[in-house]
């Protein structure tokens, strides 16, 4: 069985030095033999660790139950006890029974990853000092690290008590009488070790206990040591999220703060300790020692600033994470552990500091005390510095923080109650604490924004070449030692494993509109006018060009290119942290009072009084917030394991599906799933949801033993061996050149070019289309049986071409008159060498929307053409004295003179180039579809690299391999229909991230919200929801159609359908029974409905019959089950069963329920009584076909139907539907898809013919008159989904080999 994640207690130590060493210091002080008081050795005195009750004292059906929250594997541990002591603290007397000074050993329970070896040097890392007077109480923090990298936390406290030894033992009011010679103190260590960084809790719970050990006897000091120690075993940890749990532990009120989130460990520490230390610039100091991992050394005179600043460096650098020995407190007999070879972050005493500065090299040392941050090798430090955008913005935020409380507090009273004022400095140190988190992390984002552009998700590669040479030049030097660190290559491992965490959410709500739109379209990395723009400002102006949307100093406005700075203080500006922070207020459990813990039965009391208390708080929660009563549930769950009701356990954490999936804890819940004894086995299959519960736990853990997934990351390496086709795809795509299967399969035909020609010679074999230009051949070669292979030498040189061009592109220097002529987005993609033209010498500049000259002598603009402006394209040639020289001609619809360049040897490569470019430009102009001159654009410099990589007289030949669109214009002219043209608006592509197109299987558009600000979690903007395969849903704004969330994913099978239930949530059905549910603000899945058997193929809103009775929807499975759900508590209201083939979908009309199945149409009772039932029409009932959709008219009382393979709709009336009164035929239509009412308009979705070939075809019908008034085509495969956006738009996908969304207008 799993390990079950401990309560607050792992174990509490008390550490002190030997009775008998502290005898012989007595007895000598007394004498006057010593004149300087030693240090002793301390070693463990007691153990405390749970379980401290079971009930194998009591009679129970579940044998040798520990009801504690306690960690299962233990091992024993022999301390040893004096049988006699002469002497103790405090001058009490043992007994032994033989008067000696023999020993013995008693066996305890101790955490398997417990050192007690070592434990007492870290309690007394300054060694045991007796004392001559009393000393003040002192706390420090220790972290232990196991070798899998799995922490525990400890606080420790050192508190003294008088040493006297007295011959008859006599007392006096729980302290022996007072010896007229001067007493001597000795110190004793409680150490409190817990799983989690609970660092102040454990201090105050600590304080507590002094409280009442002080004026005790040592007779009661371990008996009280041992109830305490029970006490906070008895205390669970609050789940992540906004509930924190509270106990009373007199005299003060504990409070134990949440996680963030699951991959953040809690945070109970004051993280603006750092601030006070250190001032900004040595605190970026720190952490690029940190990411560079270096060997760095913490040094104070305090013990407990080591941990606590340790601790809060980790927490700034997250999520990544550090992957040395951790060692924040190093005693003096530890100090040779800075010799280690590795990196690691160690801290020990500052006396030290010149003893370690003088042996030890390549140290980072950092004076917490002083401020300061050195090398122990030179006089200055050797760290490259934080990017320069990056730390500018960390310093600005910084400077605005407030960081002194007593400026907080200082108009208010002093009061009295110190609960009350404590919670008081609780509450503004996590509101800090907030604050600092999110500056650090946009610290860690802005360092690494970039880092995904350059990884291939498929093949697991980081591109890390590409990436450096892609950053600042005064930046490089920090990357240069990062981007091989292995903290950065777990970061990487997430990245690719498209981990949800804090970093991702800022990354995403940070990014500029201008970069969301650009990621729209897949085209080479050129810089734009406007970061050439920048590239000739001033060195401030620069630094918002690695910045996200939410840095102060983003000042642009539409009328400038780049935006003067804004210096502005920290409390204007809107932070967003990206983490998903709850934005419901922080609530609190707060605990019974403790009852006696040492009392099996009144353990058990307790136990079941905190159920009752959860129940209380479950009831008493708002229905609506599913987040909070997720945690109440979590909680109650893990009372109910440790009180030993594992099945009432199971059904807590079953409602964790609809409230809260993110804090599921599945190793627990399969645990508690195997140590189900045989009757409660017989209980559970009694009980559907639990029963539920158990089969989806157990298909869950087979499938994630069967999943093997690669979590390794590799770099981009260049080929070393020849390369057929597959191999040859992935080298590209793990280039980053190019995703497109397609595009990459005609750059390997380019490639191989010179196989194909020692196949066909020059002259023979293959047919051939000549283009309008006497120089270039269309070949279609047929190269059967011979297997061709790409060079690695070619495709070294062919990669280093493309890099090359790449750079060139970011040094071109333009005039100031041609950044005013082009627009902000556009890129020089190609630059020809200085030529003679028509209209004087320069030299020709290719951007992705014209061609234009940049004259030489007095530097100027001039426009050539925007590509869909020309009109033709050919190569004639110029008289140059005796000589003709090649040149390129091109005409335009704006102007009577033809333009004519002398390119000379370039003029074949030009050609090529601007005639994909025209043709990519029309076509994108016909269909709507942007990404058609992106793809052109794509195969034009591929071009460019092609011939630059062969240098032979075959490699314009080769590069004609990549003239697609002119090779689509000239084969088959796609001429788009008149009435498409003017209906279709645009056109997005939802598999730009992947390698090919993915089905459009679901569409679902959500309307946006008035007065909601993009600051807020979330935004009000309307939204695109679009489901591919695999359970991948991809969401767009719907203002600028930008892609907003690249990827959510809902499962792993194929999405049936979509419902927007209302502004905060979206339900999606899936083909493997369960129904997702994604919150709009979070865009997260983490909540699920998984009630149904079989695949969910509908959903449905029901109508509400008042204003204030509850939202119910309906859903629907393949097998015929219909389920009603209340939308506010996600409880099954009915369920039925209709009996058909195959259900399909589920609409309501006029109370009755309509629900349409392959085979016939039910109008169905809300009972689930049926009412009424249409088979198919006569004419088609011996046909293999079926009903595919229906659409309810309900203002015409119509029943509109279609069937999968016939090109034709039926309409019914409701009130008679025993045949349709209007068949409406589909001119050309092959079968029916989908169906949506607009406005007067029925619109179809289906598949049909045009010119010859099978096409995604929309028909929209004139709901009166019953007559198809437009036939749409602008898909190359069947139209899958369809959705209304407003009865504005109309937006339609398709299926695989075409995978994109056409959007068209609505009259």
């Amino acid at each position: 069985m799993a390990d079950i994640p401990s309560g607050l207690l792992e174990a509490c130590v008390v550490v002190g030095a030997a009775s008998d060493k502290l005898r012989e210091v007595h007895q000598s002080h007394q004498q006057g033999k010593i004149k300087e008081l030693p240090l002793l050795g301390a070693e463990v005195l007691q153990v405390h660790a749970p379980p401290f009750v079971t009930k194998e004292s009591a009679s129970s059906e579940n044998q040798g139950h520990a009801p504690a929250f306690s960690r299962v594997q233990r091992r024993r541990s022999f301390i040893k006890k004096k049988k006699e002591r002469a002497g103790i603290a405090n001058g009490e007397t043992a007994k032994g029974s033989d008067g000696g000074g023999g020993t013995t050993t008693e066996d305890i329970s101790v955490p398997k990853d417990l050192d007690l070896i070592a434990l007492p040097q870290l309690c007394f890392p300054g060694g045991l000092q007796i004392a001559s007077e009393q000393r003040e109480d002192s706390y420090h923090y220790l972290v232990f690290t196991d070798v899998f990298g799995n922490r525990t936390h400890a606080v420790v406290v050192q508190y003294y008590r008088p040493i006297q030894f007295f011959q008859d033992g006599g007392h006096q009011n729980g302290h022996r009488s007072s010896s007229k010679s001067s007493r001597l103190y000795t110190a004793y260590g409680i150490c409190v070790i817990s799983k989690y960084p609970y660092y102040n809790a454990l201090r105050d719970c600590l304080s507590c206990l002094l409280t009442q050990l002080k004026p005790s006897w040592m007779g009661d000091f371990e008996e009280r040591v041992k109830e305490f120690s029970a006490k906070l075993a008895l205390v669970p940890i609050p789940p992540p999220g906004q509930l924190h749990v509270v106990f009373n532990l007199r005299p003060l009120q504990i409070g134990l703060p949440s996680r963030e989130d699951k991959d953040r460990p809690a945070v109970d520490l004051d993280l603006h300790l750092p601030f006070l230390c250190f001032r900004p610039r040595q605190l970026l100091q720190i952490i690029t020692s940190l990411l560079t991992e270096q060997r760095v050394v913490l040094l104070s005179c305090d013990w407990a600033r080591l941990t606590l600043l340790a601790e809060s460096l980790m927490l700034f650098i997250h999520p990544l994470v550090w992957q040395h020995p951790f060692v924040p407190i190093l005693s003096h007999q530890m100090l040779d552990f800075l010799m280690a070879p590795t990196a690691y972050l160690m801290g020990c005493h500052l006396h030290h500091y010149e003893e370690v500065a003088a042996e030890t090299d390549d140290l980072i040392l950092v004076n917490i005390d002083d401020g300061t941050v050195s090398s122990s090798w030179s006089d200055g430090i050797d760290l490259p510095d934080v990017p320069l955008a990056a730390a500018e913005c960390f310093i600005t935020r910084v400077e605005g923080l407030q960081v002194h409380y007593d400026l907080e507090v200082c108009h208010l009273g002093a009061g009295t109650e110190v609960n009350e004022r404590r919670a008081q400095r609780k509450q503004w140190q996590r509101k800090l604490n907030t604050h600092i988190q999110n500056i650090t992390l946009e610290l860690i984002v802005n360092i690494f924004r970039e880092v995904h552009d350059h990884l291939n998700y498929e093949h697991r590669v980081f591109n890390s070449e590409e990436f450096f040479r892609s950053r600042e030049q005064a930046d490089q030097p920090f990357y240069k030692k990062v981007l091989d660190t292995h903290i950065f290559h777990s970061f990487l491992r997430d990245r690719l494993n498209r981990k949800m965490d804090a970093f991702t959410r800022m990354e995403l709500s940070t990014r500029t509109e201008a970069y969301r739109l650009r990621s729209m379209t897949e085209s080479p990395r050129r810089p734009t006018m406007q970061e050439l723009a920048r590239k000739y400002t001033s060195p401030e102006s620069r630094l918002s060009k690695r910045l996200g949307a939410s840095l102060p100093n983003l000042g642009e406005s539409g009328g400038s290119l780049v935006g003067p700075l804004r210096q502005t203080s920290f409390k204007n500006i809107q932070v967003d942290s990206g983490m998903k922070s709850p934005q419901s207020p922080v609530r609190f459990f707060k605990l019974p009072e403790f009852p006696p813990p040492l009392a099996y039965h009144y353990v058990q009391n307790y136990y079941q009084e905190m159920i009752t208390l959860l129940g209380k708080a479950i009831s008493g929660a708002a229905s609506e917030d599913s987040s909070l009563l997720a945690r109440y549930h979590y909680l109650r769950g893990f009372v109910n394991t440790v009180a030993g009701k594992r099945l009432d356990a199971l059904e807590d954490f079953q409602n964790l599906y609809k409230t809260d999936t993110d804090i599921f804890p599945g190793e627990l819940v399969n645990a508690l799933v195997d140590s189900l004894q045989e009757g409660e086995q017989v209980l559970a299959d009694r009980r559907p949801e639990i029963k539920r519960l158990i089969s989806q736990v157990k298909r869950d853990h087979e499938r994630e033993r069967a999943r093997h997934v690669d979590e390794g990351v590799k770099r981009f390496q260049l080929p070393k061996k020849h390369m057929q086709l597959e191999d040859f795809v992935r080298h590209v795509q793990e280039s980053g050149i190019v995703k497109d299967q397609g595009t990459i399969h005609r750059l390997f035909e380019a490639l191989t070019v010179e196989c194909c020609k020692s196949s066909l010679g020059w002259h023979g074999g293959g047919s051939a289309v000549k283009a309008p230009s006497q120089s270039i051949f269309y070949l279609d070669s047929n190269l059967e049986g011979q297997q061709k292979q790409v060079d690695p030498e070619i495709f070294r040189v062919f990669y280093t071409f493309w890099k090359e061009t790449e750079a060139e592109a970011k040094e071109v220097a333009l005039p100031a008159s041609a950044l005013e002529h082009l627009e902000a987005n556009e890129c020089v993609f190609k630059l020809s060498s200085s030529v003679k033209t028509s209209h004087g010498v320069g030299k020709i500049a290719m951007t992705q929307r014209r061609l234009f000259l940049l004259t030489e002598g007095r530097p100027g603009y001039m426009e050539v053409t925007k590509f869909r402006d020309i009109e033709e394209v050919k190569i004639s040639s110029a008289p140059f004295l005796l000589l003709r020289i090649p040149s390129l001609k091109i005409k335009t619809t704006l102007r009577k003179e033809t333009f004519e360049v002398n390119l000379k040897s370039e003029v074949d490569l030009w050609h090529l180039m601007v005639k994909e470019m025209w043709a990519g430009r029309k076509m994108a102009d016909d269909h709507k579809d942007p990404q058609y001159m992106q793809q052109a654009l794509t195969n034009a410099l591929l071009m460019d690299a092609v011939v630059g990589c062969l240098q032979s007289q075959k490699a314009i030949f080769a590069a004609t391999k990549l003239a697609h669109f002119d090779r689509m214009k000239l084969e088959v002219p796609l001429m788009v229909p008149k009435t498409t043209s003017e209906t279709l608006k645009h056109k997005i592509n939802p598999s730009l991230d992947l390698t090919s197109p993915q089905a459009v299987d679901v569409l679902l558009y959500t309307p946006g919200q008035l007065g909601v600000s993009s600051d807020s979690e979330g935004d009000g903007n309307p939204k695109l929801w679009c489901a591919l395969s695999d359970g991948k849903v991809v969401v767009f704004d719907a203002t600028s159609w930008s892609m907003q969330q690249n990827q959510v994913q809902v499962g792993t099978s194929r999405v049936n359908c979509m419902l927007g239930v209302d502004r905060q949530q979206v339900w999606i059905g899936s083909q493997d029974s369960v129904i997702y549910i994604i919150s709009t603000r979070s865009m997260s899945c983490n909540k699920q409905l998984t009630d149904h058997r079989s695949e969910v193929t509908g959903l449905s809103l029901g109508e509400r019959s008042e204003k204030y009775s509850p939202k119910v929807a309906y859903s629907c499975s393949a097998e015929g089950a219909v389920i009603v759900w209340d939308v506010s508590t996600l409880k099954v209201r009915k369920q039925f069963r209709v009996s058909c083939d195959r259900l399909q979908s589920v609409q309501l009309c006029n109370g009755t329920l309509w629900c349409c199945a392959r085979d016939c149409i039910m109008e169905v009772w809300k009972n689930g009584m049926l009412h009424r039932k249409i088979s198919l029409p006569e004419q088609l009932c011996g046909s293999p076909t079926a009903f595919s959709s229906l659409l309810l008219y309900h203002e015409r009382e119509q029943l509109w139907t279609a069937c999968i393979d016939v090109g034709e709709l039926c309409v019914w009336h409701l009130r008679e539907p025993t045949k349709p009164f209007q068949r409406i035929q589909l001119p050309d239509c092959a079968g029916v898809t989908c169906l949506i009412k607009v406005k007067n308009q029925i619109w179809v979705g289906g598949r049909g013919w045009s010119s010859g070939k099978s096409r995604g075809k929309i028909y929209v019908v004139d709901a009166q008159r019953h007559t198809v008034e437009k036939e749409l085509v602008a898909h190359t495969d069947c139209v899958q989904a369809l959705c209304s956006a407003e009865d504005r738009y109309v937006l339609s996908g398709a299926a695989r080999e075409d995978g994109k969304i056409a959007i068209w207008k609505v009259e």
